[in-house]
């Protein structure tokens, strides 16, 4: 039995979930810190570090839902949260100022964000998928 899980599967107690919570709310955090550092700069070369640390973080919050909860459709919580932060960042300010400028790093955040735990999650889904096959199935029924 994992941490987090109660006796039956899928089952949250309320250690799980308060542990969900706060992995969303860390992938909430992360868009909204990746998109504050994106224009980071070392002299007067652009570099915006933020792309890969926010790849990072969000396939470590993926795999860190995933294994709490024992479900692969939990690690999407995170990017989930991840999402709600960045479209937050696209919103105008009251005085008209926006974080999320338009252009290629920003895009660039958005794809290397989101698409390492996308593939992620879609190779563990496909495990599970063909591990529920009978191997009957997949040999072909004769």
């Amino acid at each position: 039995m994992t941490v987090g899980t109660a006796a039956k599967p899928g089952h949250l107690d309320a250690l799980g979930r308060i542990t969900l919570a706060l992995l969303v709310f860390d992938g909430f955090l992360c868009a909204v810190l990746s998109v504050l550092f994106l224009p980071s700069y070392i002299g007067a070369t652009p570099f915006p570090i933020s792309i890969l640390v926010a790849a990072v973080v969000n396939l470590a919050l993926v795999i860190a839902a995933r294994s709490t909860t024992g479900r692969i459709g939990a690690g999407v919580l995170p990017l989930a949260g991840w999402g709600a932060g960045f479209l937050l960042c696209m919103v105008g300010g009251p005085g008209g100022d926006v974080l999320v400028l338009a252009s290629v790093s920003t895009l660039l955040l958005l794809f290397g964000a989101l698409v390492p735990a996308a593939v992620y999650l879609w190779k563990v889904s496909a495990k599970a998928a063909f591990r529920s096959v009978s191997p009957s199935e997949r040999e072909g029924t004769r």
